[in-house]
């Protein structure tokens, strides 16, 4: 039976492995240890989102991070499906579809007005699994500016 279970303190370990092999699919940098703090941070505090490992009896098949803002354009709390990773084993049967389906119900119980994502351009099996779900694309690009702090 597949289940979405809440992370804990005890399981971001677990949730940082995944999140390396997530990020090595696209070359994208990660540091393991600065992961593990943001996660305590982010346990610390419900406001900024939620987290679930997606497990099927005990064994754990991948995870989802859900962040929230506010926005006056979109009216409101705002939930950005941040991360949603299946390992190798749990692609295409179904998981995703329900750990979408998941996502979306449990952030319209928390009073969120829209639920946004990013899913890489070649990504399109994931794509697909979006638009299955109502999800469209957004006609404006993002961009970012890196803040040099550190």
């Amino acid at each position: 039976m597949l289940t979405f279970e809440k992370l804990t303190f005890e399981n971001i370990d677990t949730i940082v492995a995944m999140m390396q092999d997530f990020y090595a699919i696209d070359g994208y940098d990660i540091d393991a240890q600065v992961s593990q703090e943001n996660f305590k941070t982010f346990l610390d505090d419900e406001r900024l989102g939620q987290s679930w490992l997606i497990k099927e009896n005990d064994l754990v098949l991948g995870y989802i991070i859900v962040v929230y803002f506010f926005s006056f354009e979109f009216k409101g709390r705002v939930a950005l499906l941040d991360e949603l990773y299946l390992n190798a084993d749990a692609r295409g049967k179904g998981v995703g579809r329900k750990a979408v389906e998941f996502v979306k119900e449990y952030v319209q119980n928390q009073s969120c007005k829209l639920v946004l994502l990013e899913v890489e351009p070649h990504n399109i099996p994931a794509q697909k699994l979006y638009e299955s779900q109502g999800f469209d694309f957004h006609p404006r690009n993002i961009m970012r500016y890196s803040i040099k702090n550190n």
